[in-house]
């Protein structure tokens, strides 16, 4: 996704600095690449539990790439506890944790399962950046989009028939469609397909 390396120039533009992402993982080895992977471009922080990671996030935070099983406290728990304290930084769950439905009320942007290499982490970034520029109701789509395609990447096509959960997001996917159609008819048109990245194949 190196066609959004813009929306990292862009708000080094805007800020007069780069943008500040968070790194989070048990694994220090783990975080080592993560920040190699990014630190060209972003200013990067870095945390190696949960607690580590509240102790750490500030407004100045733009992304957080957030491991999901830690000591003491949970990527999950440090999530909620960052939308309690209300930031609205963008976050990608990159964890060793196979995607189930609970992760449809977990208030995540973007979801990665390791092994993910260096490619994957920039293009994740960049595309997370790109969404903060972008409205509310375009951004519970990205991430309702996100949901939708890691739980289509792990379920069967029986499995995601008979799930209430998954039928929800699916709904609500197309009603924020219709809205957004609506929004930008009198203007350029949105390829939402391309935005996001594509589910592969549902049948195991």
């Amino acid at each position: 996704m190196g066609k959004n390396q813009t929306a990292i120039d862009d708000r080094s533009d805007k800020r007069g600095e780069q943008p500040t992402v968070l790194v989070v993982d048990d694994d220090e080895a783990v975080v080592e690449v993560y920040k190699h992977s990014i630190d060209d471009n972003c200013d990067v922080v870095t945390a190696y539990d949960g607690e580590q990671a509240l102790e750490t996030i500030n407004e100045s935070v733009d992304v957080v790439l957030l491991d999901r099983q830690m000591p003491n406290l949970t990527g999950g728990e440090a999530l909620e506890e960052i939308r309690e304290r209300g930031y609205d930084c963008r976050v990608a769950m990159v964890t060793g944790v196979d995607p189930d439905f609970d992760i449809v009320e977990m208030p995540f942007d973007a979801y990665l399962t390791k092994p993910v290499d260096e490619e994957e982490v920039r293009d994740v970034v960049e595309e997370l950046l790109l969404l903060s520029t972008y409205d509310k109701q375009f951004q519970e789509y990205f991430r309702l989009a996100e949901k939708k395609a890691a739980l289509e990447t792990e379920k069967t096509t029986e499995e995601l028939a008979t799930n209430g959960e998954y039928a929800d997001v699916q709904d609500r996917l197309d009603e924020l469609k219709r809205e957004l159609d609506a929004l930008l008819a009198a203007g350029d048109d949105v390829d939402f397909d391309s935005a996001f990245r594509s589910p592969p194949d549902n049948d195991k």
